[in-house]
């Protein structure tokens, strides 16, 4: 899942991105306001997670104009502006959930796969189809009850794939879902990925479309 991340501190920023990009993530990271502000009108972002204090323009005044045109791409704001009436502010003002600074990184991860997974309307902790299982917590995956290896760029196609089963997604979809910008990426990397996954899963579990893309079909 690609997660949009605007945080003006260079530590925390680097950590988050570092850290969620081990845990399965694909993440951009600005930490200018007014870049991130119009990132998110460039690539289809599952989540975004927004500081408030950011040069430029600050994240409530980002997250109002992003309501106003009508972006509902959950967001989860993290900020040292831990008071009641911040948290108040930010939550009528369109955000999904709230999170104050210090914060733990598997928190941060676990309230990103809630938010991601309410908004794909799949509220259950784990995705299934066709004897697979899939944790995106643990981001274990499991195939008729026997643990299976995949690469983590495998794990997120699957993901993406059961995120979205039964809708044909796109090669340019796939790819833009699972690389982020300044990623070098070969010209058959989805291709591959997939292959890999039917050597796994079984060649039946991903169908191709004929010029159109990929599907994991639910029987």
């Amino acid at each position: 899942m690609r997660v949009l991340l605007i945080e003006d501190d260079s530590l925390i920023g680097d950590g988050l991105k570092t850290g969620l990009e081990k845990l399965g993530f694909s993440v951009d990271w600005f930490e200018n306001g007014i870049d991130g502000k119009e990132a998110l009108f460039q690539m289809p972002y599952d989540a975004v997670v927004l500081d408030l204090g950011l040069p430029g323009i600050d994240g409530m005044s980002i997250l109002k104009d992003w309501r106003g045109q009508g972006r509902n791409e959950p967001v989860l704001i993290l900020t040292a502006r831990g008071d009641v009436d911040h948290r108040i502010a930010g939550l009528n003002e369109g955000a999904d959930d709230y999170l104050p600074k210090p914060f733990s990184l598997l928190e941060v991860q676990a309230r990103l796969n809630a938010l991601i997974r309410r908004n794909n309307g799949k509220p259950a902790p784990e995705l299934k189809a066709n004897g697979v299982s899939f944790n995106p917590q643990t981001r274990e995956v499991f195939f008729n009850g026997e643990k299976v290896i995949l690469s983590p760029k495998e794990i997120t196609v699957l993901e993406l794939l059961l995120m979205n089963k039964n809708r044909v997604l796109s090669r340019e979809t796939i790819e833009n879902k699972i690389y982020t910008w300044g990623e070098e990426v070969q010209s058959n990397a989805v291709e591959v990925h997939i292959h890999h996954l039917r050597k796994k899963l079984g060649k039946e579990m991903i169908k191709t479309i004929s010029k159109i893309g990929y599907m994991l079909e639910e029987k």
